[in-house]
């Protein structure tokens, strides 16, 4: 069996800041602005300006998040053997260079090129490494930095369309890209610089996991640890109704008789229910195993699903109790896995259970769009809540399993 890689010479790594999470929150609302959510508002002017198709163009993003899960486990792997620090500032610049090629793509090809670029960045920036570099510098004390980071990037949506709408008027399309990228070498780069420990890894500072629970198995190389199946096709449940929902959340509301308009504005609603429930896991959640937050998170997307499709008159309260599991999600995605498998072998575990989520994402919109025209919008609505039945009883057997472990 092969060895692990060796870690760095013991340093003494300070613990997390609220500024420094802060700092961190912000990185995020602008990758996530510059990446995820950039094709939301650019594809139609792209396809106005450009004449390229719209299915193509939209579907550049769903080859980035590909290229992401591809990516992840190696990206992981970088991180346990470098840190966190490196590895997430040249992500920044590397979405950079994606986006900047975008700005000046010439033709349909070299601008699916920029996007693969981009996703490439993606894989070493975003919520997985962030979260893989914070558990592995911290430790147990990440929990409480993740939440912060968590609530600090909560309103990305509700930012960055509105800025995205205004550059799209101000400088174009074209233009838009090229401000993202210098945002993420001037501004994200250097936070990511200054917000993560130069050196992460200690034999001094491994503390063991959360409070009350204990590692499923020692790190020996590579291979997956226990449970480590398990919990990747429960995130990638979760993953794939998060991006069904980002998708299609506007037609499914208006199949259901909200006008346009209204549809909007309760979409408005999902971003403050996010940031709440981060603040309740905050304040009320940090003495509890993760474990009962994956219930929560399980629980209160389904029964968002299942209000929109049986009571749509109650559509706000949908919304809100999906946004707050949705936001919990990204919590715990996070801090379950420190939690079951400690700090030492972290990054790695998070590099390997980012793949199938992302891939998992990258399938979701063309298979909605797919299902939509052949099926129609409430047989996809009924499919996703089957999906969250599914992700529902993944939950159920994880945190049985994890509680168990931690109370052994």
């Amino acid at each position: 069996m092969p060895k692990t890689s060796p870690a760095p010479p013991p340093a003494t790594v300070a613990g997390p800041t609220l500024p420094g999470n802060v700092a961190l929150g912000l990185t995020q609302i602008v990758l996530w602005g510059g990446s995820f959510f950039l094709l939301a508002v650019l594809a139609d002017p792209i396809v106005q300006s450009t004449g390229w198709p719209q299915g193509m163009v939209v579907g550049a993003l769903s080859l980035a998040i590909l290229i992401s899960g591809v990516l992840s486990p190696w990206i992981g792997r970088m991180i346990r053997r470098h840190g966190g620090r490196t590895v997430l500032v040249a992500g920044s610049l590397v979405i950079a260079a994606g986006q900047i090629l975008m700005a000046v793509s010439p033709n349909l090809p070299i601008f699916l090129l920029a996007w693969a670029v981009i996703g490439a960045g993606m894989a070493a920036a975003l919520y997985d490494p962030l979260f893989a570099a914070i558990g592995q510098a911290y430790g147990a004390s990440a929990r409480r930095a993740m939440t912060q980071i968590a609530i600090a990037s909560g309103f990305a949506i509700t930012v960055c369309w509105p800025a995205t709408r205004f550059l799209v008027v101000q400088v174009g399309w074209r233009g838009t890209c090229v401000v993202y990228a210098v945002l993420a070498v001037l501004v994200v780069a250097p936070l990511f610089a200054w917000a993560l420990p130069r050196r992460e890894r200690s034999a001094a500072v491994l503390p063991p996991p959360a409070v009350g629970a204990t590692p499923l198995a020692k790190p020996t190389g590579p291979a997956r640890l226990p449970g480590e199946h398990l919990l990747a096709v429960t995130f990638t449940s979760a993953a794939v109704i998060m991006t069904a929902v980002s998708v299609q959340l506007l037609l499914l509301l208006q199949a259901k008789g909200v006008s346009a308009g209204a549809a909007v504005a309760l979409s408005a609603l999902i971003g403050p229910s996010q940031v709440g429930a981060r603040i309740l896991e905050l304040v009320f959640g940090r003495r509890a195993h993760p474990a009962w937050a994956l219930l929560v998170s399980s629980g209160s997307v389904g029964l968002g699903l299942l209000i929109l499709a049986t009571a749509p008159s109650f559509a706000w309260l949908a919304i809100v109790l999906y946004g707050a599991g949705n936001g919990m999600r990204t919590v715990v995605r996070g801090t379950l896995p420190l939690t079951l498998y400690g700090q030492d072998d972290y990054a790695a575990v998070m590099g390997r259970l980012a793949r199938l989520p992302l891939l998992g994402q990258a399938a979701t919109p063309l298979a909605c769009g797919y299902l939509t025209d052949w099926f129609g919008l409430d047989v996809l609505l009924d499919l996703m809540l089957g999906i969250a039945v599914v992700n529902g009883i993944l939950s159920v057997i994880v945190a049985r399993r994890a509680i168990r472990s931690a109370k052994a």
